[in-house]
């Protein structure tokens, strides 16, 4: 006859090693903290910034009825909305044709390509688009953002709808061209609706990075091409002012709520799709 059985030994959310989370807790609180100051010093009613006088969102007000905050958010807007498009078209065609194409002489060269900004760091690539339009003599306004965007963009959407790709069955496809479907009719009709998920998250991720850019706009923008986030450096540079915060704390929130519904798109995967 058996003894009763030990205990089940109750498992640390962080592992086996002391302190562990702790010390992942004090992380998360230094990454998060000043973001929250600055939250917080939005809604300050004194023109100080670290000096508390009192809750006033007259800041917000001051920011949303600046012509200046109002035209480098359309910039952004403008830029972030063309460049997501672009990349996303390409990075589904790539993503089409690495995953459905088969295996062809130069395949992974092709992922190395469409992978490499993201393994280069950013001011480099700032600087050789930068001297690229120079050698080119290449100067559309507002359009030199818009192509310096798309090439960092295609990445970020390649990368979910990829994942989408080698994660779907194949077997809908299958059906529909033994129904005597045509390629764009299999594509059009079962292939993209599947991939639908995928091509969102990818978009909605290329929108938060372009909107967020910094350094490679910083370099490539012109005369009256002035983004979001290099207004807000701009403004930095006179003198910080919670109207600085209130900018901010709206341009993080956009991106929260985007990365949030990317988050909500691709916690599923292609398998728990509806039949």
């Amino acid at each position: 006859m058996t003894g009763p059985r030990p205990a089940a030994r109750r498992r640390r959310p962080f592992g086996e090693v002391p302190g562990l989370g702790t010390l992942a807790a004090g992380f998360l609180v230094f990454l998060y903290a000043p973001i929250a100051v600055l939250v917080a010093y939005s809604f300050n009613a004194g023109s100080i910034v670290m000096v508390w006088t009192g809750f006033s969102t007259d800041w917000y007000a001051r920011a949303f009825a600046n012509a200046d905050i109002r035209q480098a958010a359309f910039n952004s807007l403008v830029v972030a909305v063309t460049a997501t498009a672009i990349a996303t078209v390409v990075a589904t065609l790539a993503a089409l044709v690495l995953a459905r194409g088969g295996r062809f002489r130069g395949s992974e060269a092709v992922l190395g390509l469409i992978s490499l900004p993201l393994m280069v760091p950013e001011i480099v690539t700032a600087v050789a688009v930068l001297v690229f339009f120079s050698g080119i003599g290449l100067n559309l306004g507002l359009g030199n953002v818009v192509i310096a965007h798309v090439t960092f963009c295609i990445p970020f959407a390649f990368m979910p709808i990829r994942a989408r790709l080698d994660g779907m069955d194949t077997t809908l496809e299958q059906a529909a061209q033994d129904l005597y479907a045509s390629e764009w009719a299999t594509f059009r009709l079962v292939t993209l609706p599947l991939l639908m998920p995928g091509v969102l998250a990818g978009a909605m991720l290329s929108f938060v990075i372009s909107m967020d850019d910094f350094i490679i706009t910083m370099m490539v923008a012109g005369a009256g091409d002035t983004t979001l986030p290099v207004y807000i450096y701009s403004m930095i540079r006179h003198g910080i002012t919670p109207e600085v915060n209130a900018v901010s704390s709206i341009l993080l929130l956009v991106s929260i709520v985007l990365v949030t519904l990317y988050w909500f798109m691709t916690r599923t995967g292609p398998g728990t799709a509806r039949r």
